[in-house]
């Protein structure tokens, strides 16, 4: 018997996840590290500790499962996109990375489009320059610690970082490539335009591969610490959104995931590279080969009610651990004692800045409507609803650019929730299908790895094999009326704050 590995390096902690190539799940395991914000809008994590997770989590899965190391076809990486891993000449990191939710780079963004021009940007990277982009983080560290920078021989993304701790090779693939401002989305290799004007050189970034292709194997250290047997192949992989659509079956036209992690990310396949002309979507190299994708990015989906949790509901935390349950089945039951539009309560879940379709590093969250009449449930489940409108922001773009969207996929940890699929049903006005697996981008990886060692011949033929739909929500057609009187009050909140978010931003 054979399996697939599947890691997703994941701004909580790291799953690894064990596969059959039919499809099931042997054995899984969850690391969790911090994440440290040493200022307001910054965000940073020790890559350190993704290893340590990475190593202890491999050793869960095989210890576990009782599968023999040998019995491993072959490894898939996924991973938090966009963040910065700065390597010496001794391959060794020298501060802490720079994730994808940090908000530092506002003015290195507008010198990058200055330096390269804007009509250059959008014709090589199909994108603008964007806080979270790896490409500003590298410009912010030459510019605010020139004495780091000088040291820098390797910039690597926080998934491809612990390929070169599996492997000893620097590799990245396409779809994490997409978001560094830095790769041509186009021709899916290293935009010689953006390197040139921003002074890189491509031998400080790694190889990039396609997602199933294989980029490395397990070095003969790496398989002493983690239990796997040397020579394993390790395939390119994907950036968490890329192969979290994979595991979802989001790889033909049609389809789209819409999923709510600690990000909210709207994905919709496309056979041609094409683009919102607003710019409000990103457009990226898919994980199936020779494909592309679109999608639309909030930063604070999942995190928002994660930040309710640690901030505003001690009481449910302390009631949970002495049940035995997740505080989150508390904090749902606790929403849905409020109505649906929460008597006029509305949240904007711009915590972190938003990205789709605002991106504004300023912006932040409010609770706008709030009466006497409130109480917890009302908060809970305006967040709920707030990150639902805001989900429905990518959705109404993808209509607009006439990409067909014949059903929508439901993932992450708010697809787990009923009450959370049918709020996004009724706003969206659409059916929600959940699938027989909700593992998200570690399972994709795994597919990848499948395809990478042989077991399918295409990526489509993976997704074929091992995913089939489980459930449906329809929407309730009274509600998603309401819904759609509330949304444009929703988004006309964002205009009417955005000067005033800039002001207290600078401010703080």
């Amino acid at each position: 018997m054979s399996y697939l590995l599947g890691i997703d390096i994941g701004t909580t902690g790291t799953k690894v996840l064990l596969v059959s190539p039919d499809g099931s799940v042997v054995a899984r395991s969850s690391r969790e590290y911090p994440l440290y914000t040493p200022k307001p809008g910054w965000a940073e994590q020790n890559p350190d500790d993704w290893w340590q997770a990475t190593v202890a989590g491999i050793r869960d899965v095989l210890g576990a499962s009782g599968v023999a190391c040998e019995q491993v076809l072959g490894i898939g990486l996924s991973g938090q996109m966009h963040g910065s891993v700065f390597l010496d000449e001794r391959h060794e990191v020298l501060r802490p990375a720079i994730l994808w939710c940090d908000q530092r780079t506002a003015d290195q963004c507008r010198w990058i489009t200055s330096q390269v021009g804007e009509q250059t940007v959008i014709e090589e990277t199909f994108n603008p320059v964007l806080t979270g982009f790896t490409a500003p983080k590298i410009v912010w560290l030459r510019q605010n610690e020139p004495q780091t920078y000088a040291r820098v021989r390797k910039i690597l993304l926080p998934k491809d970082y612990i390929r070169f701790r599996l492997t000893g090779e620097f590799a990245t693939e396409v779809s994490d490539a997409s978001g560094t401002s830095l790769l041509n989305i186009a021709q899916r290799r290293w935009s010689q335009k953006m390197l040139a004007a921003l002074d890189l050189t491509e031998d400080m970034l790694p190889k990039v591969y396609e997602s199933p292709e294989v980029s490395g194997r397990i070095s003969a250290q790496a398989a002493k610490m983690t239990g796997l047997a040397e020579g394993t192949p390790v395939v390119g992989g994907g950036g968490d959104q890329a192969a979290g659509a994979v595991g979802n079956g989001i790889v033909r036209p049609g389809t789209v995931s819409v999923t709510t992690g600690t990000s909210g990310v709207v994905f919709a396949h496309m056979d041609e590279p094409r683009m919102d002309p607003q710019l409000r979507t990103h457009t990226f190299c898919h994980a199936v080969p020779g494909k592309w994708h679109v999608m639309g990015v909030m930063l604070s989906a999942g995190g928002s009610l994660r930040w309710y949790r640690d901030a505003l509901a001690q009481q449910e935390v302390a009631l949970a651990k002495e049940l035995g349950v997740d505080p989150y089945e508390l904090l749902m039951t606790e929403a849905a004692q409020a109505p649906p539009g929460c008597e006029g309560l509305i949240f904007l879940p711009y915590l972190s800045g938003e990205r789709t379709p605002y991106p504004d590093p300023w912006a932040r969250g409010v609770y706008f409507g709030l009466s006497l009449r409130h109480g917890r449930p009302h908060l809970v489940r305006a967040i709920l609803e707030g990150v639902s409108y805001g989900l429905r922001d990518s959705l109404e773009i993808l209509r607009e650019m006439g990409l067909e969207i014949s059903q929508v996929r439901a993932s992450g940890g708010g697809a787990r929730s009923k009450l959370w699929r049918q709020i996004q049903a009724d706003v969206f006005d659409a059916d929600l299908v959940t699938i027989n697996v909700d593992e998200g981008p570690a399972f994709g990886a795994a597919l990848l790895a499948g395809v990478g060692a042989g077991a399918y011949a295409t990526v489509e033929e993976a997704c074929d094999r091992t995913i089939s739909i489980t459930d449906r929500t329809l929407p309730n057609s009274n509600d998603s009326a309401l819904y759609d009187t509330l949304y444009p009050i929703y988004q006309a909140l964002y205009a009417s704050l955005k000067d005033h978010f800039l002001e207290v931003g600078r401010l703080v």
